[in-house]
């Protein structure tokens, strides 16, 4: 990715994002936005980042890791770590047995009608939903410089292959960004330069996970995680 400098409002800069206490004289990481986790190596350069306090970012860590496993065995179908598609997925099943456990007891197998058998997984929700509203927050602060401290009126995550064709033609038919951002903010450089996008999408890797914002008074963050996972967080 390109390295773009934020000139937006310092001012925002001045709470977590997550916790909307002042960072000031407080301990504060720099998070990458999405996580590592969800990419793979060799990672992209300049990948964004935002500074929330140290609280949160550590708070966070068990909802990522549970989400990063819990994908991990959706898209090979198992928790076996020697399956896993992701280099994180299969260290994060070896080395944690429990969480190993815990996911591999939400597999439900069945079998079609026609004799099939398919494997069905059942997601903690909230945690998954955690994971998606901490990233659509980052991408926000990051591209528009906007503490989004309240929070969203809407959360969603769904596999695209769940989606009907009305719901997939709906979430990819991206408009553009329909008001013009702050000036100095990274998304307004990057409509200028064009910078990372493609088709509408700010692509932080391909096959792994991009992201558009929609800024029309509302702000919509929307991902695709694997191309499997689409995700929508609204703030009015």
């Amino acid at each position: 990715m390109k390295s773009i400098e934020d000139a937006s409002d310092r001012r925002h800069k001045s709470w977590c994002i997550h916790c909307s206490r002042t960072l000031l004289g407080r301990s504060t990481n720099r998070d990458h936005v999405p996580s590592k986790s969800l990419l793979s190596r060799p990672f992209p350069t300049q990948l964004p980042v935002v500074e929330i306090c140290t609280e949160c970012n550590v708070g966070f860590s068990l909802d990522e890791q549970y989400f990063v496993a819990f994908l991990g065995a959706v898209l090979s179908g198992s928790t076996d770590p020697d399956l896993q598609r992701t280099e994180v997925a299969a260290r994060t099943f070896a080395s944690n047995p429990a969480l190993q456990t815990k996911v591999e007891a939400t597999k439900k197998v069945y079998r079609t009608l026609g004799g099939e058998t398919r494997i069905l997984w059942i997601p903690d929700d909230e945690r998954i939903k955690r994971v998606v509203v901490k990233n659509a927050r980052g991408h926000a602060y990051y591209e528009l410089g906007e503490p989004m401290l309240d929070d969203p009126v809407f959360v969603r995550a769904i596999p695209l292959a769940s989606m009907t064709s009305e719901e997939r033609a709906d979430f990819f038919s991206l408009q553009g960004i329909s008001g013009w951002p702050e000036a100095g903010s990274r998304l307004m450089s990057r409509l200028v330069t064009g910078d990372d996008f493609e088709d509408g999408w700010i692509v932080v890797q391909r096959e792994h996970y991009r992201y558009h914002i929609d800024h029309d008074g509302s702000i919509r963050v929307r991902t695709v995680v694997a191309e499997y996972l689409a995700t929508e967080v609204l703030w009015d």
